[in-house]
C-alpha cells in the first residue's frame, strides 16, 4: 500500500490484530531487506499486535525528496506520526532498528501521550560518539555520488560484522545489493541526511515515561553498546538485553511479544 505523507509517497503494510505496533527499519534498509535479514519473526508479532511497517522516505519502495533536512530523525518521526494519523492509529507502541529506533525515540519525545511503549533495537551512535559516524556518512555520500562503488565496498568490507553475524557469509552482500539497486543520488541523499542528525538530548529522553525494551548486539561500532546502556540509564524501568550470538538474537522476538502482552 502507498500513501502520500508530508509530501512523499510512503510504501507500507499493516497486518495482525491487537495493540498497534509501528515499526521502522534502519538506514539503507527496507521492509524487503529486513525480511531477508530475518531479525524478527513478524508472524509471531501479528498474533499479539496490529503491526504497521513502512519504508522510510528515500528507502525501499517509498519516494525520495531532495532536502537533507527531510532525513533528520526528527523529520522521520514526523513522517511516522503522520502516517499513523492517515491510518487512524491513535496510541501505539513505537519500535525500530537503528534509524528506526531513533525515529521511535523522537516520536516519543514529540508525542509522549501517543507513544505508549518503545522497542529500541540496535540503538545507533549518539551524542559523544556521533561525530565519528557522521564523518563516515559524509565520505560514503561522496563516494556514492561519484559512483565509486569499489572504494565504498572495500571500506565496508574492512568493517567487522556484528558479533551475532560474524559467521554469516551474506552480511556484506546485503550492502553490495543496496549499492547496485539504488539510484546513486537517492542513496547519497540518505547518507547526507544521516550526517545532520542525532538522538534527542539526554534530558529529553529522561522525560520519556513509557515501558521500554532495548535490544542491542555487540561488536558493532556503528551501534555501540554504550548508547544502549545510556538509554537504559535515562529511561525509567527500561529493560536491556544484549546479544553476541545468533542464539541470542533468536530470543528477541519473544521479548517483544512479552512487552506487547504486558501492555494489554
Amino acid at each position: 500500500m502507498k500513501a502520500v505523507i508530508r509530501g512523499v509517497e510512503l510504501d507500507h503494510e499493516q497486518f495482525g490484530q491487537g495493540r498497534d505496533f509501528v515499526w521502522g527499519h534502519g538506514l539503507t534498509s527496507s521492509i524487503v531487506s529486513e525480511d531477508e535479514l530475518g531479525l524478527f519473526d513478524f508472524d509471531m508479532l501479528r498474533a499479539v499486535a496490529t503491526v504497521l511497517r513502512y519504508d522510510a522516505r528515500g528507502h525501499g519502495r517509498s519516494g525520495s525528496t531532495p532536502d537533507s533536512a527531510g532525513y533528520h530523525w526528527r523529520a522521520l518521526a514526523e513522517d511516522q506520526l503522520a502516517l499513523a494519523d492517515h491510518l487512524g492509529i491513535g496510541a501505539y507502541v513505537a519500535g525500530g532498528a537503528s534509524m528506526g529506533c531513533a525515529s521511535a525515540l523522537h516520536a516519543a519525545v514529540m508525542a509522549p501521550g501517543r507513544v505508549r511503549g518503545l522497542v529500541l533495537v540496535i540503538p545507533p551512535t549518539a551524542w559523544d560518539t556521533r561525530a565519528a559516524q557522521t564523518d563516515i556518512y559524509t565520505a560514503m555520500a561522496e563516494l556514492v555520488a561519484a559512483g565509486d562503488h569499489e572504494t565504498l565496498l572495500a571500506a565496508a568490507a574492512a568493517r567487522p560484522s556484528p558479533d551475532p553475524y560474524e559467521d554469516d557469509p551474506y552480511w556484506g552482500e546485503r550492502f553490495e545489493r543496496v549499492l547496485k539497486t539504488t539510484e546513486p543520488e537517492r542513496l547519497a541523499r540518505v547518507f547526507r541526511g544521516a550526517v545532520t542528525t542525532d538522538l534527542p538530548t539526554p534530558d529529553q529522553i529522561a522525560g520519556i515515561d513509557a515501558p521500554t525494551l532495548i535490544l542491542a548486539w555487540t561488536g558493532d561500532p556503528g551501534h555501540p553498546v554504550s548508547t544502549a546502556a545510556r538509554l537504559q540509564e535515562l529511561i525509567p524501568h527500561a529493560q536491556l538485553a544484549l546479544a553476541s550470538t545468533p542464539q541470542g538474537l533468536a530470543g528477541w522476538t519473544q521479548r517483544v511479544v512479552d512487552l506487547l502482552d504486558s501492555l494489554d
